[in-house]
């Protein structure tokens, strides 16, 4: 633990450190080993063993903040969690002209940054840039993606050939979350209140969705989110990563087989609705009476057993039958909200519908999307098969996360470290547009300032906040913050902070990351102040 003293001057975008080294320093990082191991009997060009070296007006960090989910000080293993936990990710590293080099184990990156032959290029991912060595590193390192519909998998790996086969050395694992749901309610409620305004203004206008022409292969703006995170990622590890190569699980779902698994031969062909139409195969399929009273010989409505306004979609899976007062008092509510009293009928309904393909549909439209979008950035793009992917997971005993089907897709005899804890980020908006908040109805609330920056800070930035003791919030705070006007700003889950106490570590990039991800070491709380930006 290290305090913060006041006057303490510390380099940009740096942590404070203890200026004390003691670690013998390391060379410069040479095909993947870099354990530091090798080379700890070595002594730096003209220093002694057990000479002190230190750097008059500088701070650099102690050590190299950890990774999301990798808890400093903790014992770990070597990728097998019944040794006792999962290894940390490897460290990016850049060459003095900001090219790529082999990723480096966290323990060589802080033998650097102690020798002060390197500096932070980036905390999350933690990126260091060396300044002592020029050149480039040959590209060595693959990159395995499994695309999903509401979370992708990421892995860089690197391979080791063998006699039996290549085997896979697992580096760094990134879980990508995407914001797809958000957009889909974002562009829904854009479509209501643009609705509203015609409506408002005039009694009857001509319908002229049929003059919109799209250019093949149009995806849906929450379909194409996805496509844009996949490349943006890649293209952001390619710069941190000499990567030569992208293994692609190009899955295809098949829909039909999803809902009945025993579709075979001529039926699969017909389909599910051949020969009647929608209405009439809900009478089929529900008795032609209400599913939640069994009224018959009365009106019956269609019901959506997901609302709309919940995202549910006009698919005959989402589809049922109800009586007109059981429709009204149903409403826009949950089936399971709706028939809490009676779990027997609630059963019986659930049982009766099939598995929501919006997931799968999804993964199916945007599939060659993604392989056009990374073969454009220069990179070979190998695609395998789900089933592949599935056989050496099962093969391996791998277990089921996307940032493990992402490590053992394509063709491999082996991995290691598949486990890794991965860098958990969630796409998150640059900001918006629109300078007033609506109500419910699309009226107008509140106001937006028109500058997005407050002090120099932007909502999103990652800071650190040194609250002095004896004021509101006092201690040590880090996070993504929420500016205001006034200057008092909004940390992580703590509030009322103020923008003296801030210190800008890293800008908003359009995503956020795990809790704590670049949680430099906690000062002791005594004597500090209040650092200014």
């Amino acid at each position: 633990m290290t305090a913060l003293h006041a006057g303490e001057r510390t380099h940009s975008g740096m942590l404070p450190q203890s200026r004390t080294l003691e670690l013998a320093p390391a060379d410069t990082p040479r095909g993947g080993h870099e354990t530091g191991r090798e080379h700890r009997h070595r002594p730096a060009p003209g220093v002694q063993h057990g000479r002190e070296e230190t750097l008059r007006g500088t701070s650099l960090p102690e050590r190299v903040p950890p990774q999301p989910g990798f808890a400093p000080g903790k014992e770990v293993g070597r990728g097998n969690p019944s040794r006792g936990g999962s290894a940390p990710n490897r460290v990016f590293v850049l060459d003095r002209h900001g090219r790529p080099l082999m990723p480096c184990h966290p323990a060589r990156a802080r033998q650097l940054l102690r020798r002060h032959r390197a500096r932070v290029h980036r905390l999350v991912p933690f990126v260091i840039r060396l300044v002592d060595r020029d050149g480039t590193a040959t590209p060595c390192v693959g990159l395995g993606i499994d695309p999903g519909s509401t979370a992708s998998g990421l892995a860089l790996h690197r391979v080791e050939s063998t006699s039996s086969g290549d085997i896979r050395q697992v580096l760094f694992g990134l879980e990508l979350h995407h914001r797809s749901a958000l957009i889909h309610k974002r562009m829904g409620q854009r479509a209501d209140f643009r609705r509203r305004r015609r409506s408002a203004n005039l009694r009857h206008r001509a319908p002229r969705f049929a003059n919109r022409t799209r250019t093949p292969g149009w995806l849906a703006p929450s379909l194409w989110s996805r496509v844009q995170h996949l490349e943006s990622w890649t293209r952001r590890l390619a710069r941190w990563a000499p990567i030569t190569g992208v293994d692609l699980e190009l899955v295809r779902f098949d829909l039909q087989q999803m809902e009945n698994p025993e579709i075979h031969g001529v039926e699969y062909q017909q389909g599910t609705l051949l020969g009647c139409e929608v209405r009439e195969y809900l009478l089929e399929k529900w008795g032609r009476q209400c599913a939640y009273c069994d009224a018959e010989n009365v009106p019956l409505n269609l019901d959506h057993v997901v609302s709309r306004s919940r995202g549910g979609s006009n698919r005959v899976s989402n589809l049922t039958l109800a009586c007109v007062p059981c429709n009204e008092r149903k409403g826009s509510r949950p089936v399971e909200t709706f028939l809490a009293h009676d779990p027997k009928r609630l059963a019986r309904v659930q049982a009766r519908l099939r598995t929501p393909l919006r997931d799968a549909a999804a993964v199916n439209s945007t599939r060659w999307a993604v392989k056009s979008r990374l073969a454009r950035l220069g990179l070979s793009v190998a695609c395998w098969s789900g089933g592949r992917t599935k056989w050496n997971r099962h093969r391996f005993v791998v277990a089921k996360s996307h940032v493990a089907d992402a490590a053992v897709c394509g063709d491999l005899a082996g991995v290691r470290g598949w486990d890794r804890l991965p860098v958990v980020v969630h796409a998150s908006s640059r900001g918006t547009h629109q300078r007033t908040r609506t109500d419910a109805f699309g009226f107008p609330r509140l106001a937006l300032p028109r500058s997005k920056t407050v002090h120099g800070f932007a909502t999103g930035d990652l800071v650190v906040a040194m609250v002095p003791l004896g004021r509101k919030a006092a201690g040590y705070h880090t996070g993504r913050v929420a500016v205001r006007t006034s200057g008092s700003f909004r940390v992580g889950s703590t509030d009322g902070i103020s923008w003296k106490t801030c210190r800008l570590l890293q800008r908003a990039d359009g995503y956020s990351y795990s809790e704590g991800a670049a949680a430099p070491p906690r000062p002791d709380g005594r004597g500090f102040r209040g650092a200014r930006t």
